[in-house]
């Protein structure tokens, strides 16, 4: 019997999603790394926001994030950056995902690697979350987005860097991000939708929501992000923002994966529609 290749998945979020040369520059930076496999790059102009999914045995993975990482502080500048996702830095979130024969706190060890770099060699302070977290307060991602600015020193330096501000680096799950998007300008609606869904207000185990505008298609959006598609799968997630849009007399326009899922999420829930605007077969991850 052969022994699996330990294998890491790395998925930074970077604030820019309009200037797509400037993110092909990050993303080659990732393709330059002996190694490293770009699977997806995704940019969206309204969150003005773009994720790179990529692959690789843990050496690699470290390299390949700094590298990434690197480039967007050359890049990009925070100070000029505008768009409706909440951010923190011009590479937001770096999460490390176990794939295929390491284990989280493997990726937690990556995390930690990976951030000293980026402070060190950067001079962008670093907060860690989630399995990489320090303080039990820095678990949650969306509780570093609130005490930061609040005063919350980071794990690693001090004072935001002048155009990159800081960065967020973890370890976690396989996390699903996507977007149902709905026929109406109504944000209100979106945002009663998503309070009501996330399990943070009470509403469905594993699931983060936040309800944005989108101006260049003319709608509103329940933003989403499924931190354990087991625990709760997307078909629950789905007909439950449709029973809410129902009863506010709201269609669904479709739903907008961002980034790669695994074919077990979409197991799971076989037989239903999700109404996908973009799902096709290089999306879902394989090996």
């Amino acid at each position: 019997m052969t022994r699996s290749q330990p294998t890491v998945e790395c998925v930074p979020n970077f604030s820019e999603g309009r200037d797509l040369t400037a993110v092909d520059t990050i993303a080659q930076a990732v393709r330059g790394t002996p190694g490293a496999r770009l699977l997806d790059q995704t940019s969206d102009p309204d969150h003005n926001r773009s994720v790179l999914t990529f692959l690789g045995p843990p050496g690699t993975i470290v390299a390949a994030a700094v590298a990434a990482v690197r480039q967007a502080v050359e890049a990009l500048d925070l100070t000029r950056q505008t768009g409706v996702h909440p951010r923190l830095g011009v590479a937001d979130v770096v999460p490390f995902v176990p794939i295929d024969a390491v284990t989280l706190g493997d990726c937690a060890a990556l995390a930690r690697e990976a951030g000293a770099r980026i402070w060190h060699e950067l001079g962008v302070p670093v907060y860690f979350y989630e399995a990489a977290a320090f303080r039990p307060e820095c678990r949650r991602l969306e509780s570093v987005r609130k005490l930061a600015p609040a005063g919350l020193p980071p794990d690693l330096g001090s004072k935001p860097h002048p155009t990159a501000g800081v960065c967020v680096v973890g370890a976690r799950k396989f996390l699903i991000a996507w977007n149902i998007n709905l026929r109406t300008t109504n944000l209100a609606a979106a945002r009663e939708i998503a309070r009501e869904i996330r399990e943070s207000s009470g509403g469905l185990p594993a699931v983060k929501a936040l309800g944005l505008p989108l101006e260049s298609r003319r709608q509103v959006q329940v933003s989403i992000n499924l931190v354990d598609f087991e625990v709760t799968p997307m078909h629950i997630v789905f007909d439950a923002v449709a029973d809410h849009c129902r009863r506010l007399g709201i269609e669904i326009a479709g739903s907008e994966l961002i980034g790669m899922i695994p074919p077990a999420a979409l197991a799971l829930s076989a037989g239903h529609n999700l109404h996908w605007e973009n799902l096709t077969p290089r999306r879902i991850l394989s090996l």
